[in-house]
């Protein structure tokens, strides 16, 4: 049986002066990254409930709490708006795991780099997919998503849903990871388009022209101007 809950809808197309550009039907993972991660806000989860959890389930909760945060009119105020999106920064890393997202958004190239360099590479693309992600959490317009099942194999899980607008229908699909008792999402894809397949392609182009130091270099100066734009500290270097 499906379960429909209401989320933020925003207009995400982030254009890249050169290289990395997340456009199209894809730029609408940002929204999947909104309804997941908000995590555990409202309702702590113990360790035995979320050994229980289905993926499904997990999807549902995090979506509803959300909402309690994309409705909380206290956090909306303006003298409010760093600790909104500094919570929801420490929120965002209990759902996804970044390094599980690098690592294959990279490729075969994550083999060929030393431990330090994918630490390095780690942090540099939390803090990228962060900041293209929190620029758009103040907008919220209230599509509605509703979940329809889910596909279990292993400790890896697909929950398959849809975002339904006035005129339209498109596929979100969430692939998750279960560690530790705990499903983390590590791709999403968009009406048939994987966010880490999207960014491991424009990688591999960036590779065959230059060199992997380039792509560090464009991800920091990203980075930079992001954490100048909003005024939210520095971006971040290194994985936590």
């Amino acid at each position: 049986m499906s379960t429909t809950h209401r989320i933020a809808s925003v207009d995400v197309g982030i254009p890249w002066r050169r290289g990395l550009k997340t456009s199209g039907h894809l730029s609408l993972w940002l929204l999947c990254t909104i309804m997941i991660l908000f995590g555990t806000i409202c309702t702590p989860n113990t360790q035995a409930s979320l050994a229980t959890e289905s993926p499904m389930e997990a999807m549902r909760t995090t979506v509803r709490q959300a909402l309690g945060v994309l409705q909380d009119q206290e956090l909306k105020r303006p003298e409010r708006t760093e600790e909104r999106v500094t919570r929801l920064k420490n929120i965002a890393d209990s759902r996804f795991d970044y390094q599980e997202m690098a690592k294959r958004s990279l490729g075969g190239q994550w083999n060929q780099l030393g431990e330090r360099e994918q630490q390095e590479f780690v942090g540099l693309f939390t803090e990228f997919l962060t900041a293209t992600y929190m620029e758009k959490i103040h907008d919220y317009a209230g599509e509605e998503v509703k979940f329809l099942k889910e596909r279990l194999e292993g400790n890896y899980a697909e929950v398959k849903s849809l975002m339904v607008g006035k005129k339209t229908e498109i596929p979100l699909d969430y692939r998750l990871l279960r560690k530790d008792g705990e499903w983390k999402v590590y791709d999403v894809v968009v009406d048939g388009i994987s966010l880490v397949r999207n960014y491991r392609d424009q990688f591999s182009a960036i590779f065959r022209s230059s060199s992997y130091e380039h792509l560090t270099q464009m991800l920091r100066e990203k980075n930079t101007h992001y954490a100048a734009k909003n005024k939210i500290g520095e971006p971040r270097t290194s994985s936590r």
